[in-house]
């Protein structure tokens, strides 16, 4: 079985949604939200909310971004001070306005010694009893293999000592299928001495087992956006066989979820670990994801995602289950 792991998501990645996770099981490791290096450095008025390991800190593992390297290395000293498995540099993230700040993606296509450079001063500063990862994607639009392994290569002579690799391009979107083959020969290319995650497309048993057939040598298995549409994702494919000969013969079990209750325990958690500034985008970002279990997803999504504060709604949310009563429970199987 592959050591299963939540992604980093921007509002998503926080007390609240690990503590969602784990009351379904939860999964091995738990990637934080992106921690901007100049803003925690700095001491913003939101970094403690960032910087919250609950509810399981030895599970954590602390994502890092940040634009240039005095800032991600004394960051990093700082992060590697707190509990958990240790710091992840994020090289994989495409959106724009993170690529055009000189973070993220951009780090891959930097001069490769202004990279190196970095990777060498965070390593400097994280002790030995705590990880060093990179999470990154395959490159440019013209990216070459050569050029791909290379850079990994550099990545592990400076001492990364696990790679997640998300198999898509810069500008590659998610209706592109992973290119899984990138993570089985990453993995062979490493076998023995540097752990690889597979990220991407795996959103239920169906396709991490499709994954790890693809992929049977990488270590774990990273699932992000599927995570939040359902949170007992992890339970489910924690039941999986990755045998690729005669699968295991598994009675599944049947459970049944109020997922009213979901909801308004999800507000409550929200209201309990995030700041009231936040409130508002944390649930219209899950809420965003977690419609999609519903058969009318568009109009629930609408209107959870459109209310004005917490009390509009939880009245929304109340009238929704009034309306379709048969969205209340849902059954799972495990």
């Amino acid at each position: 079985m592959s050591i299963l792991v939540c992604g980093p998501m921007a509002t998503i990645s926080h007390p609240a949604f690990r503590i969602l996770i784990e009351q379904f099981g939860g999964c091995d490791e738990y990637f934080t939200e992106m921690i901007n290096a100049g803003t925690l450095l700095t001491g913003g008025p939101f970094e403690k909310y960032y910087i919250d390991p609950a509810p399981v800190p030895s599970k954590i593992v602390w994502q890092l971004t940040g634009h240039d390297t005095e800032n991600i290395k004394a960051a990093a000293q700082k992060l590697a001070a707190l509990p958990g498995i240790g710091i992840d540099i994020n090289m994989g993230c495409s959106a724009p306005d993170i690529y055009r700040y000189g973070a993220g993606i951009a780090w891959m296509l930097k001069d490769r010694s202004e990279t190196q450079e970095m990777v060498k001063a965070v390593r400097s500063v994280v002790p030995a009893d705590k990880r060093l990862s990179v999470k990154l994607r395959l490159g440019d639009d013209n990216f070459t293999d050569d050029g791909f392994f290379d850079f990994c290569d550099m990545l592990v002579g400076e001492g990364v000592e696990l790679l997640t690799l998300h198999p898509r391009t810069k500008k590659e979107k998610l209706v592109r299928p992973p290119r899984y083959e990138y993570c089985q020969r990453l993995a062979q290319r490493y076998k023995g001495r540097v752990p690889v995650y597979l990220n991407g497309n795996v959103k239920d048993k169906a396709s991490y087992q499709n994954a790890v057939s693809r992929c049977p040598d990488v270590a774990g298995v990273m699932i992000s956006r599927a995570a939040v549409q359902k949170p007992w994702i992890f339970k489910v494919v924690s039941t999986s066989s990755t045998t690729t000969t005669i699968p295991a013969v598994v009675e599944p079990v049947e459970t049944t979820l109020n997922m009213e209750s979901l909801c308004l325990d999800y507000i409550t958690l929200i209201e309990q670990y995030q700041p009231p500034e936040f409130w508002k985008t944390r649930l219209q970002r899950f809420f965003t994801y977690f419609c999609q279990n519903f058969k009318f997803s568009h109009y629930a999504q609408t209107q959870f995602v459109n209310a004005k504060d917490i009390p509009d709604l939880e009245q929304k949310l109340a009238d929704f289950f009034d309306k379709c009563p048969e969205e209340k429970i849902k059954t799972v199987f495990y």
